[in-house]
């Protein structure tokens, strides 16, 4: 249980959405759900929140949490998980929880970690919901992926994957969750690789580990999760967390 370990990054200067971590929702900093969602895995022995900010260091501090300095300077979340891992020896697994998700299962969570545990082939693994209303098919804010037959992430895509080239319907597409587990090794190899073409192409990190022929397993849950990206789906989690 120790070396499973739940890393929550959380910056200030979200472009779209500054000092999101700490915006009040149903009382208390949006982080803080996210800590206490992840805290009630049952698999997870340890939740760190990573943050390059000491206004959201000592909101954490104040409610309880575990919390990881980190530099400014990183591009991405996961450059921030990998400092945060770095300095974890003794952690096998690594999950990268967002920040922004307060109504995350904690279900998913343990699911991640049992597939890891499970199944030592794979290097990572990720969640999918099943995609139902008809206008995110084309919206490229809306990631897709698509599995083989055991589960396997196969690729990841802004477009519309699979094509029905005849348009009879039937095909199920699944909405891909930005929230991913790692075996410790593959999330340190990850961010010392270049970005690669596809993921270039396709403005999607994930595909740096399919290009480098990383197995990544997808877990099928019933729904996502409710994302703040922007000031205005406050009131989406807000509901999200009364039901």
């Amino acid at each position: 249980m120790s070396e499973i370990t739940v890393i929550i990054p959380a910056r200030w200067a979200s472009t779209r959405f500054p000092g999101k971590p700490l915006v009040p929702l149903s009382g208390k900093p949006l982080v803080q759900h996210v800590w206490e969602r992840a805290g009630r895995a049952k698999r997870v022995g340890r939740i760190i929140i990573a943050t390059d900010d000491m206004r959201i260091a000592e909101a954490a501090f104040e409610f309880g949490a575990e919390v990881a300095l980190t530099s400014p300077k990183h591009p991405t979340g996961t450059d921030r998980l990998a400092e945060v891992a770095r300095k974890l020896k003794s952690a096998s697994i690594v999950l990268n929880v967002q920040g922004d998700e307060p109504d995350i299962a904690p279900a998913t969570i343990d699911r991640l970690v049992q597939a890891l545990q499970e199944d030592p082939q794979l290097g990572m693994v990720t969640a999918a919901n099943p995609l139902t209303d008809p206008a995110d098919l084309p919206d490229p804010n809306v990631v897709k992926v698509v599995t083989d037959l055991a589960g396997r992430a196969l690729y990841f895509s802004r477009s519309v994957i699979p094509f029905c080239r005849d348009g009879r319907g039937g095909v199920k597409y699944l909405r891909h969750q930005g929230i991913y587990g790692y075996r410790r090794k593959v999330l340190l190899d990850f961010v010392k690789w270049k970005p690669t073409p596809l993921e270039q192409a396709e403005k999607l990190e994930q595909l740096r580990a399919l290009e480098h022929g990383i197995a990544i397993g997808v877990i099928v849950v019933r729904r996502g999760s409710v994302g703040v990206d922007v000031p205005a789906d406050l009131a989406k989690a807000e509901r999200a967390l009364r039901k």
